[in-house]
């Protein structure tokens, strides 16, 4: 069982970049697929950016050309990088990973994977 710890998060201006790290303990973290959710305030979980062994990717619409995720085979860390950042990022953020035979369209709905991160805050103000 794969284990995740995010980190990274914190204040920033509207505008502004963070990047978070998910470092992940196992042998086989290569054969995962990698990815992040968020969950702002009183809304529901929602699927952010995920990528798989091949590094293909996947982005939700509301991220896409601001957000990039990557991952590092040889750290076993997946990484997003989040630019030009709005007061409506606001959530905390969880990495999530699954080593079953999801594509990434099944694993951005977030149901049942295999390792879930206890997540970090990102709050952009205005």
């Amino acid at each position: 069982q794969v284990q995740l710890v995010e980190s990274g998060g914190g204040l920033v201006q509207a505008g502004g970049s963070l990047r978070l790290s998910c470092p992940a303990s196992g042998r086989t973290f290569s054969s995962y697929i990698m990815g992040w959710f968020r969950q702002a305030p009183g809304k529901e979980r929602e699927f952010v950016a995920g990528i798989n062994w091949s590094a293909s990717t996947l982005y939700a619409d509301s991220v896409k050309g601001r957000f990039t995720i990557s991952r590092d085979n040889v750290k076993n860390t997946v990484y997003l990088q989040m630019n030009s950042l709005k007061p409506e990022d606001t959530a905390t953020y969880y990495c999530a990973a699954d080593r079953g035979p999801l594509g990434l369209t099944v694993f951005s709905r977030g149901a049942a994977l295999d390792a879930w991160g206890q997540g970090t805050l990102v709050t952009v103000s205005s």
